[in-house]
């Protein structure tokens, strides 16, 4: 029988729904956005989505209140929004460095960084079965990621490639932006709608130089396909920072991290990408991941 407490139910939910809200933006990039560079597409999505999220949080809520922040939580502000930004820049030029199908599976190692980190210097415990739930969660993340050859040649090329550093140094930068949202958003009391338009602006802005140095033409003629990714961007950061306020980190982020599963069984339905079995593997590992979570 599930002993859930309120607080573990309601982030189960909200990261089960960040991380199908982020599976389907992940699956509407590939389809829709392939031939835009990566940071024009944050730059365009996430500014977008602010300028949807600020009325209609406003809208529904009223103007929230904005702390007094203190030095601690301006940094940890600071800290989670850069980490994140940099992660996703360091995924990129792991991305250029070396093929897929070793960058992709080692990226996605979030949890393994947050479960120790959670537990080392914040006293979080987890009982045997959420630890190994966590586990196989991660375990399924890693094998929707995969894309041929030996199933360990990802990390087996850590010590050799490049890439491969990379892609464990975006983890790694995730991780620590995931521990730092968990702070801002539970010990600082940074409420959610402030912390929601405060990422979606920050991000923008650190990747906006980047993006313009490689800035397409046309994009004018793909607007409507932008303000439909904005919008999902804006539901999933909204219940991804819920999740993150109500619950661990450790579990937040394994859950949240079932977006690359999400994303790449409708890339394997829909669009016919090989590998389907795996990815179907993939998505009953995780399944069964967050079944032993939520004991």
């Amino acid at each position: 029988m599930l002993r859930l407490s309120p607080d573990m139910a309601a982030g189960l939910f909200y990261a089960l729904a960040a991380a199908f809200l982020w599976g389907a933006y992940l699956f509407g990039l590939k389809r829709y956005f392939d031939d835009y560079p990566g940071p024009v597409v944050i730059v365009l999505v996430d500014g977008l989505a602010l300028c949807l999220y600020l009325p209609v949080s406003t809208a529904i809520g009223g103007v929230p209140d904005v702390p007094a922040f203190g030095v601690e939580a301006a940094v940890l502000v600071v800290a989670a929004i850069a980490l994140a930004a940099l992660g996703f820049l360091t995924f990129l030029r792991a991305l250029s460095g070396g093929d897929v199908s070793l960058v992709a599976p080692v990226s996605k190692t979030v949890p393994v960084f947050v479960l120790p980190l959670e537990v080392l210097f914040f006293d979080e415990f987890f009982g045997p079965l959420q630890v190994a739930g966590i586990v196989v969660v991660t375990a399924g993340v890693y094998l929707a990621n995969y894309r041929g050859g030996g199933v360990l040649t990802p990390l087996e090329n850590l010590v050799s490639s490049r890439a491969v550093q990379f892609a464990l140094a975006s983890a790694a930068c995730y991780a620590v932006s995931d521990l730092a949202k968990r702070v801002v958003l539970q010990d600082a009391g940074v409420p959610v709608r402030v912390w929601v338009p405060l990422q979606l602006g920050g991000i923008a802005l650190l990747v906006l130089p980047l993006a313009l140095r490689h800035w397409p033409s046309g994009v004018a003629a793909d607007l409507p396909k932008f303000l439909v990714a904005a919008g999902v961007v804006a539901l999933a950061q909204q219940t991804t920072a819920v999740t993150f306020a109500v619950t661990s980190a450790s579990v937040a982020s394994t859950v949240i991290n079932l977006q690359a599963v999400v994303a790449v069984v409708l890339g394997g339905i829909v669009l016919g990408e090989e590998h389907l079995r795996t990815r179907l593997v993939a998505a009953a590992l995780a399944v069964a991941g967050v079944g032993l979570i939520a004991l």
